[in-house]
């Protein structure tokens, strides 16, 4: 269990987590303007947040966390399809669960918390789906 738990939370972790920090920088300030100051609705902020993040983070995860080179159309695309995935998947958790949990609180509180929530889920999700699918290593087919 030692040898997983340190192969996981390894160098290309801490990379990630970097990564992320700039992702979520960007990000957030995006999310939290769109839905608090413009009054946008919560599935616009949030994925407003992710399409300009996921871009931050495909280029400079390709290029620093998982040190790929090149240009491949098959790892765009799988990026493409776990971000969505992570998103939908984390997001749409998120509210119910938020709601449910503070129903005694304003609509507005629950929505910043659900956006939270929401983004805590997403980066579980997305590393997991980045290392392991999106820039997994090539494995030679002799």
């Amino acid at each position: 269990m030692k040898k997983i738990l340190s192969s996981f939370f390894d160098a290309t972790f801490l990379r990630f987590i970097l990564v992320g920090v700039v992702n979520t920088l960007v990000g957030t300030a995006i999310m939290f303007f769109c839905f608090n100051v413009l009054a946008w609705s919560y599935w616009i902020s949030s994925a407003l947040n992710y399409i300009v993040g996921s871009i931050v983070s495909y280029l400079l995860n390709k290029r620093y966390t998982f040190q790929q080179k090149g240009h491949d159309w098959n790892t765009i695309l799988k990026f493409i399809v776990n971000i969505t995935i992570c998103y939908v998947l984390a997001y749409s958790f998120a509210k119910p669960f938020v709601i449910w949990l503070l129903s005694g609180l304003s609509t507005n509180v629950q929505g910043n918390i659900a956006l939270l929530v929401g983004m805590v889920l997403f980066v579980a999700f997305n590393y997991i789906g980045q290392r392991f699918w999106a820039f997994s290593p090539k494995k030679d087919l002799k």
